[in-house]
């Protein structure tokens, strides 16, 4: 029903102006006549509840949501999480921010694969048609909650895995390191959280063999621990748990094997597909155990490459250096990076002028799953940047 307003005015204080009784003119500014204006209610917008994925960039809610990414990410803030529009964000989170902007909103249920992962399963299936590709090291990524000791893990295994002699060269940080164990390496992507892991799949790359999720044993699973697991299960890539800080007396491993198996974490010994291992990084326990699992998914999962093509990859990370310039810490995926090759990562190009590995070490050559920074870019490429290798400026260009 049509709600009305009176415009109110006497007349007596202006004589003949806008309003009068009997047209456009007459006295005062509203007349003496009362005059209605109909001011309609909108009819209310029927939306039809609109279905998300597990996750999904800030963008791609933004465009389902049929709003600004500014919008979401306003929301997004008021919940106490700070994106951009490419950052990552599970159902939940999106589900959230879509009842504040209006919406229903329901699970994609059997959904496809992710444009990155269905990317990653056609260069495995072209690498194992190639008659000379080679087994390579597994890359393993850790994630998990902040304070649950991922970093000290990561340093736990390098410190432990290092020859004697070559102790000061573990300060080297080039955001990957390899680790030998068995004769045989491991790669470790060193990354801040999991916004670079989901940075590189924003822009299609797949840098990831294995996801490594770090559980502290007293703490349990903690929000940033689930949308770790969404995060792992969306790139499509093996599973391991680090079940961290047994050698406290508040933990409890089998009440963390409980919870993760409530969000489909199950464990191989009740039965699930996910192994787990009982680690202490402090005390540098189960270290050993942790790594001949990673070998064990390796094999399960056959990771090659072609060794004698040109180059391939993805940056882990680049910064401008005060007195070398462009310096990008890059993971050969596939073929051999050589000294003076010219490469092309994201919108710029250079040719190599050196290789250092992550002990600080120069190199000449990097084979497959091998992880090196190099100089020699003409400016700072983005993380997530894939890289192609060339012989020469022409091809370059």
């Amino acid at each position: 029903m049509a709600n009305t307003f009176q415009s109110r005015g006497s007349g007596t204080r202006r004589g003949p102006g806008r309003g009068g009784p009997g047209g456009r003119r007459g006295k005062g500014r509203g007349g003496t006549g009362a005059r209605t204006v109909a001011v309609r209610r909108a009819a209310p917008v029927v939306r039809e509840p609109v279905t998300l994925p597990s996750v999904m960039s800030v963008a791609e809610l933004a465009d389902a949501l049929e709003t600004t990414g500014i919008d979401v990410i306003k929301e997004l803030m008021k919940l106490g999480i700070m994106a951009n529009l490419n950052q990552q964000i599970n159902y939940e989170t999106a589900a959230k921010v879509a009842t504040e902007l209006g919406w229903e909103t329901h699970e994609q249920s059997g959904e496809a694969p992710s444009t990155a992962a269905a990317d990653e399963e056609t260069r495995r299936a072209e690498v194992d048609a190639d008659p000379q590709a080679a087994p390579r090291p597994p890359v393993v990524t850790i994630m998990g909650h902040v304070d649950h000791g991922k970093t000290k893990l990561l340093d736990a295994i390098r410190s432990a895995n290092v020859a004697e002699g070559e102790a000061g060269g573990i300060t080297q940080h080039i955001g990957a390191y390899q680790v030998e164990t068995q004769g045989r390496k491991v790669t470790f992507l060193d990354t801040p959280g999991h916004e670079a892991f989901t940075a590189m799949r924003a822009r299609g790359a797949q840098a990831t063999d294995i996801a490594v999720l770090v559980v502290a044993a007293d703490d349990g699973v903690m929000p940033t621990t689930r949308e770790a697991v969404a995060h792992i299960k969306s790139a499509n890539v093996p599973m391991v748990v680090a079940i961290n800080k047994i050698d406290l007396a508040a933990a409890n491993p089998d009440r963390v094997k409980q919870q993760l198996a409530e969000i489909e974490v199950v464990p191989e010994e009740w039965g699930g597909d996910v192994p787990f291992v009982e680690v202490s990084a402090r005390e540098q326990l189960g270290l050993d155990d942790l790594l001949e699992v990673l070998l064990l998914v390796a094999d399960v999962n056959e990771f090659k490459a072609n060794p004698h093509k040109p180059a391939s990859g993805v940056v882990i990370e680049a910064r401008v250096d005060r007195t070398r310039g462009p310096v990008a810490t890059v993971l050969v995926q596939g073929g051999t990076l050589n000294l003076r090759d010219v490469v092309v990562a994201g919108a710029t190009w250079g040719r190599i002028k050196a290789m250092f590995d992550d002990r600080g070490k120069r190199v000449r050559r990097a084979d497959p799953s091998y992880p090196v920074e190099i100089l020699g870019l003409l400016d700072v490429p983005q993380a997530g940047d894939t890289f192609l290798a060339y012989d020469d400026e022409r091809a370059a260009r």
